[in-house]
């Protein structure tokens, strides 16, 4: 179980998250959603214990920078928007640095079993028949779904999602999805994902916590944290009229 309270965070002294409190049990989807810039990745930076923090972050009743970073590669596992790549591995081996928590030394080798869960992480997210390609030879969606193949083969019990879905086709990003909530509900897990897409959180998620200006809107289920009025003043627009009108188009 992940249970926030009380959180501030931020860089260089000014806190961008101010205040926000919420909890995930094991075996849920949790979304973040709001405009751009009002701290989302910040959020799941601070949960990552990348940033410092004022509050509490709790993982599974114990705070979060009180683990060591290898016990804390077991319990979380970040996936960032993707930047610039620094390091020509294959798809193999990007992989495999997802068991580095796992192995006796910086040299050891990997096991039989590392490698069954390497393997088994790369055909979950289709990129197997990758694995012997320069990550820097890849597609966006490609290298997308070989970093949340390296989250899959880090086995935490909570993975960060940072606009997941960015770079991926349709298909891809309803696989992405299905293949995630496969595997919290098999593994009683848990994905705190940041999507813009609402109709994405519409079909994800079991919770919603919507924040704008760094601060806590809601939070709750999509269907009573998704309404009219907060949409319209969170975004500015009428979403759910635009996005019924659309859906006409296509009947």
């Amino acid at each position: 179980m992940l249970e926030v309270k009380n959180l501030y965070c931020g860089y260089d002294g000014k806190d961008i998250i101010k205040n926000i409190s919420f909890n995930v049990k094991n075996g849920e989807n949790l979304c973040i959603v709001g405009p751009n810039g009002c701290g989302k990745s910040t959020l799941l930076k601070s949960i990552a214990n990348i940033i410092d923090y004022k509050g509490s972050i709790k993982i599974d009743n114990k705070e979060s920078f009180m683990l060591s970073r290898v016990e804390l590669a077991k319990k979380v596992g970040l996936m960032s928007q993707i930047s610039q790549l620094y390091f020509p591995y294959t798809v193999y081996d990007t992989v495999s640095l997802g068991r580095y928590a796992y192995s006796k030394g910086a040299f050891s080798k990997l096991s039989y079993e590392d490698k069954q869960i390497i393997v088994d992480s790369m055909n979950k997210v289709g990129v197997y028949d990758l694995k012997d390609k320069m990550i820097t030879e890849l597609s966006g969606g490609q290298l997308q779904r070989v970093f949340l193949a390296r989250v899959f083969a880090q086995d935490p019990d909570i993975i960060l999602l940072d606009e997941p879905t960015n770079h991926l086709d349709f298909k891809n990003q309803i696989d992405l999805l299905e293949n995630l909530n496969e595997w919290v509900r098999n593994n009683n897990k848990i994905v705190i994902g940041v999507l813009h897409d609402l109709n994405l959180v519409q079909y994800f998620a079991d919770k919603v916590l919507m924040i704008k200006d760094g601060e806590e809107v809601s939070y709750g289920t999509p269907e009573n944290v998704l309404k009219d009025k907060l949409l319209n003043d969170i975004y500015g627009m009428d979403i759910k009229n635009f996005m019924v009108n659309i859906l006409q188009k296509w009947a």
